[in-house]
């Protein structure tokens, strides 16, 4: 992947976005965990590897009405035990799930190493916006957990995190697109949908990606740098 520095006096980034989820806290290995719990919990009717497969494809299926966060996935969870079970599910495996879900939504959010260090020293120089996917009530309810909020110039928590959806986040902030930056976990979500209009990104993979998160290639583009940690970003900017 490209490796570039922003030393070049034509670049005029002005907003600096930054992903929530796995890129300033950590947040899918809490979702492994659960899933974990869940394919146990069904292993009685199938492998759990099977049902870790069958939860997957409902999720996709759902993922259009439901969206994304804990709330959509425990639905997922529900109706994966459900298909799994010949709906034969008793009331108490769904209460265990729904245990599962409330934990989930109860976690403490755990920074990310370097995170705060990062955002005190580039706020001031640059705009910094918090652009993130989910759950509404979920994405603020761990954002004012994390203790970062007064960072921030502006909250964004879309539902899609697509071309269109950075578009309107262009436009409401008032800036062309190469001055925007977008620093993220996710080359599907936070990395290709920025290059494509025109805008810069820092990718910091995460140790686990979620599996629809995954893109299978390799992405080469002038305005996009690839960084080892979030503190190799003040190296850049």
């Amino acid at each position: 992947m490209a490796n570039h520095s922003f030393s070049n006096p034509n670049m005029k980034i002005k907003t600096i976005a930054f992903d929530a989820d796995d890129t300033l806290w950590h947040n899918e290995g809490l979702f492994r965990e659960a899933e974990t719990e869940f394919c146990q919990l069904l292993e009685a009717y199938m492998p759990q590897h099977s049902v870790a497969k069958e939860l997957y494809r409902i999720e996709l299926q759902n993922m259009e009405l439901y969206g994304y966060g804990i709330k959509a996935f425990v639905l997922s969870l529900i109706e994966s035990a459900i298909e799994i079970s010949g709906r034969t599910l008793n009331v108490t495996d769904i209460e265990q799930i729904l245990r599962i879900g409330k934990e989930l939504l109860q976690k403490p959010v755990i920074l990310i190493d370097e995170v705060e260090d990062v955002l005190s020293t580039l706020q001031g120089k640059y705009r910094l916006i918090l652009a993130t996917k989910g759950d509404l009530l979920d994405q603020q309810r761990k954002l004012k957990k994390s203790g970062l909020e007064k960072y921030f110039h502006h909250i964004e928590i879309m539902s899609e995190k697509k071309e269109p959806d950075y578009e309107k986040v262009i436009r409401h902030l008032d800036i062309q697109a190469d001055e925007f930056a977008m620093i993220g976990n996710s080359l599907k979500s936070d990395v290709l949908p920025v290059l494509n209009l025109g805008g810069h990104a820092f990718h910091i993979p995460y140790h686990i990606t979620w599996e629809h998160e995954k893109v299978d290639r390799k992405i080469e583009h002038n305005q996009l740098i690839q960084l080892t940690d979030i503190k190799e970003l003040l190296q850049h900017l």
